[in-house]
């Protein structure tokens, strides 16, 4: 076989077609691998298959530097989408995200992003855990993370936006980018959820 099919047909409508859009605004730059769309409709998205190898190392090093090269391809703006609509999520269960475009991280992730999660799942948080949610948002309010490493401000990254460990996929020629979110953000949003879940070779990653 030669392509690989998703399919969900409860899918919230534009689903499919932003994720076929973000793969293709992804691969754009000329990069970073991206898994090829084919075909793509109301409930479904047709990929080219890969062929999957285990991780390696120097793979990992040559995977860093294409990301570090597709986060300074840019983007529009933060919170920008290459569709009207944005997504997060897995497949069996998405939910939409704002796709407006703004100037200022802190903003994006602040209005668009943290507190609208936040109303989202109150119910599930208790005492500790919404005091520690809410420390997290005043920092961030404040600007604590609108640069690396408390210098300058950072400009809008072309981010894949969910990059957590299984959505990267050892292919025999390298590393190629399944199932994003992609969005205008800031590049630490790709560097932290590459930490989040055990990546392998990680730090080849980062150093790269």
């Amino acid at each position: 076989m030669t392509d690989f099919l998703k399919l969900r047909k409860s899918a919230p409508d534009g689903f499919f077609a932003a994720e076929a859009a973000g793969l293709w605004w992804l691969a754009e730059p000329g990069v970073a691998s991206v898994v090829e769309v084919l075909e793509h409709g109301p409930d479904f998205l047709r990929l080219r298959r890969l062929r999957e190898t285990g991780p390696d190392a120097e793979a990992a090093a040559a995977f860093g530097r294409a990301l570090a090269r597709l986060h300074d391809a840019g983007a529009p703006g933060f919170g920008w989408s290459p569709t009207p609509q944005s997504f997060f999520g897995p497949l069996d269960s998405p939910f939409e995200v704002p796709a407006e475009s703004v100037d200022d991280f802190t903003d994006y992730w602040v209005e668009q992003r943290l507190r609208p999660l936040v109303t989202a799942v109150a119910g599930d948080l208790r005492g500790e855990d919404r005091a520690t949610v809410a420390s997290a948002i005043d920092a961030i309010a404040s600007g604590a993370f609108a640069g690396i490493c408390g210098e300058g401000k950072e400009a809008p990254a072309r981010i894949h936006g969910d990059l957590w460990a299984g959505n990267l996929m050892w292919t025999p020629t390298g590393v190629t980018l399944i199932d994003p979110a992609a969005h205008g953000g800031h590049r630490l949003e790709d560097l932290a959820l590459l930490g989040l879940f055990g990546t392998a070779h990680l730090d080849e990653i980062y150093s790269g």
